[in-house]
């Protein structure tokens, strides 16, 4: 498990703290922000080794980061979770029914009986993000902090590129890339038209679920726009691919300079957890 810390911005002293928490089977980060001021006072990242099997196994390696990373130690005044698995939908509104969770999930994934499903609101596109959190997780959580709130990564992703997109017809892709896994969303015109969660394991793999998309989608490839965000750059192979398909390629740049110098992450990385 590889750790890695951008900046402890020592020029902030606060009391007042948020927590954000990002997890999956590939790693662990987390952000604390200046309540008042909104400012990022630390960004830390835990890499995983290899895919975690189970979130049994998950849970371990996040009991053992609480326990030896003192940042987590502190009290905070709101703390907020971010559950990223493949394990999602999206539902409109219209069609949305609280009692039948289980059926909107059932069309992608398999579900047990035990599963506990819940769903976060989606406001700027009048849907709702049907979800399998990780319970086992959520429970250690509220034995650190107490009450917190939680949502999935895609609901962070939607609402935030939603209203990027905003009164931009383009058709637009936009790519958000972790360690083994990228999520495309895709909007043609305005209208949201994909949302979907890829694991890869070789950049052949990464190439494939892009220009899949690309494909099914019927997007021209000399004219839409696609943008990145996450793990990657310029100097990443899996971009380098990329190019020599997609004209129009670039990377969303965040409202904060805050990884501007850093000798670990790149600015768009964290795209999601600094959201």
């Amino acid at each position: 498990m590889q750790k890695l810390i951008q900046k402890n911005n020592k020029e902030i002293s606060s009391k007042h703290k948020s927590l954000s928490i990002q997890f999956s089977l590939d790693g662990f980060s987390f952000c604390i922000k200046d309540i008042l001021t909104k400012q990022i006072v630390l960004l830390t990242e835990y890499a995983f080794d290899s895919t975690i099997e189970t979130p049994n196994l998950l849970l371990e390696k996040i009991q053992h980061i609480f326990e030896n990373d003192k940042a987590l130690q502190d009290e905070f005044d709101k703390v907020i979770a971010i559950h990223q698995n493949q394990l999602v939908t999206q539902v409109p509104d219209v069609f949305f029914d609280e009692d039948n969770l289980k059926s909107y999930l059932d069309y992608n994934i398999k579900t047990f009986s035990s599963d506990y499903i819940t769903f976060d609101d989606i406001t700027p596109l009048k849907a709702k993000n049907v979800y399998i959190p990780y319970v086992n997780i959520n429970n250690f959580l509220f034995q650190n902090f107490g009450e917190f709130e939680f949502k999935h990564h895609s609901t962070v992703l939607l609402e935030k590129l939603t209203k990027l997109h905003k009164n931009n017809f383009e058709d637009t892709m936009y790519v958000n890339v972790s360690y083994k896994n990228l999520d495309i969303i895709v909007f043609k015109k305005e209208q949201l038209t994909l949302c979907n969660s890829f694991q890869y394991n070789s950049k052949e793999d990464f190439l494939y679920y892009v220009l899949f998309v690309v494909e099914q989608l019927e997007l021209e490839t000399s004219l839409f726009q696609l943008f990145f965000t996450g793990n990657i750059t310029k100097d990443f192979t899996t971009f380098t691919l990329i190019k020599e398909y997609v004209k129009n390629v670039n990377f969303l740049e965040p409202e904060y300079d805050f990884l501007e110098k850093s000798e670990h992450f790149f600015p768009h990385s964290n795209y999601i957890l600094l959201s």
